[in-house]
């Protein structure tokens, strides 16, 4: 099946909304919103302060976890009926760990188009600020609520070297930090807090550091963990990926075919041609 979005049938529009700061909304955020039929949203109220403030008046159909089967089948015949509608979140980009899925997934098989728009979510501007080494990341969402469940979670994401994203609620948040330290080993962590808020605040350290004033905080948390740096078996890695295993850390070429040499007790000229001769295939 191929979409294409721009032509002119009705469509379902994902739209990003504010995380926290209400100037944050795009320009085609607003013309899409003034656009469509009705929209789609978790909480109708909390949909209603935004577009109040930028005096858009649009019904509001409530869709959340608890009735979007029901919700699936008035969509589809309103887009049958030629309606343009939209789909927004309490805050934030749609189906991001929030609702809306089931609905889109009913669209796309109806073949009508799902078009999403760019715009805000909590884990990029965490990932950018944390200060840990964001080319490549694994955003998970949340973990389970049950401790054991999510301890479980941690031990299957333990072995991953990219920067770990989650997000987490004021409730659960210590027991979580305390479970990442249990499973992953005292890493480097950034617990991200009211991100685009009046109280935006990064806690930077090791998790040890973090859960001692973690108790103490409130809001909205976007936690970014360091990747598994640790190697127990060089075998596994070819002298390619061991040498940019380290580049990829910040070393110069030079400095991690040194200490891929030294770590496998091999001359250095010889992981300097097996490096090369690899890297140009």
């Amino acid at each position: 099946m191929i979409q294409k979005s721009f032509d002119r049938k009705a469509s379902l529009y994902l739209i990003p909304t504010p995380i926290g700061n209400l100037d944050d909304i795009t320009i085609r955020a607003l013309k899409t919103l003034e656009m469509v039929d009705f929209i789609l949203c978790e909480d109708t109220r909390e949909t209603l302060k935004l577009l109040n403030k930028y005096e858009i008046k649009k019904k509001l159909v409530s869709c959340h976890e608890y009735n979007e089967e029901k919700v699936k089948e008035y969509v589809i015949s309103e887009l049958q009926n030629g309606k343009n509608i939209g789909l927004v979140t309490d805050q934030g980009t749609p189906i991001i760990s929030d609702p809306g899925y089931i609905v889109v997934r009913e669209v796309i098989k109806n073949n009508f188009n799902v078009i999403s728009l760019p715009g805000t979510t909590a884990f990029v501007p965490a990932l950018t600020a944390s200060g840990i080494e964001p080319s490549k990341f694994l955003f998970y969402g949340f973990l389970n609520a049950k401790s054991s469940k999510q301890k479980k979670e941690l031990e299957d994401l333990k072995k991953i070297k990219y920067a770990l994203v989650f997000y987490e609620s004021v409730h659960r948040l210590d027991t979580t930090l305390k479970n990442m330290l249990e499973v992953l080993g005292d890493r480097n962590i950034c617990l991200c807090r009211e991100i685009s808020k009046i109280h935006e605040e990064f806690i930077r350290g090791n998790l040890s550091e973090v859960i001692g004033v973690s108790s103490s905080l409130k809001g909205e948390f976007v936690i970014v963990v360091e990747g598994n740096k640790e190697v127990t078996n060089y075998d596994e890695l070819s002298i390619l990926e061991h040498v940019q295993l380290y580049i990829g850390d910040g070393m110069s070429e030079k400095a991690a075919i040194k200490m891929v040499a030294s770590e496998r007790k091999v001359p250095k000229s010889t992981i300097y041609m097996e490096y090369h001769n690899n890297k140009r295939k």
